[in-house]
């Protein structure tokens, strides 16, 4: 009487809400890599240009926002968050976010200092 013994019960989750971590694998083609890898080298030679001229106090600015934009296409695409459960793209999110605070706050006081009046 084998049949007798209840057997563990499995059923599929369609919407992954038991176990977000085990969502379905993305497979991303070479191609779409290409545009990524395009996308940061022409990224990396705005970054040089912009080096290269005088904006005034915009310099680092402009460093800092190509530079968390190329942050975001790696973590978007080499990191694949752009392919996981909302659970994950929210932590990164956060993550960033509180990485944008730091630097607001780095920069702000930077900028409220009275520089040679002391």
């Amino acid at each position: 009487m084998a049949h007798d013994i209840p057997h563990e019960q499995h059923f599929h989750d369609p919407a992954n809400v038991t176990n977000p971590e085990h969502a379905e694998h993305h497979i991303v083609l070479p191609l779409e890599y290409s545009f990524v890898f395009g996308t940061l080298l022409l990224c990396t030679a705005l970054t040089v240009f912009a080096a290269t001229r005088d904006l005034g106090v915009f310099n680092p600015i402009v460093a800092l926002a190509i530079a968390c934009f190329k942050g975001v296409i790696v973590i978007l695409f080499f990191m694949h968050v752009k392919y996981q459960s909302n659970l994950i793209k929210m932590t990164v999110g956060a993550g960033f976010f509180t990485f944008l605070v730091l630097i607001t706050m780095t920069l702000s006081d930077y900028i409220s200092r009275a520089w040679g009046l002391w």
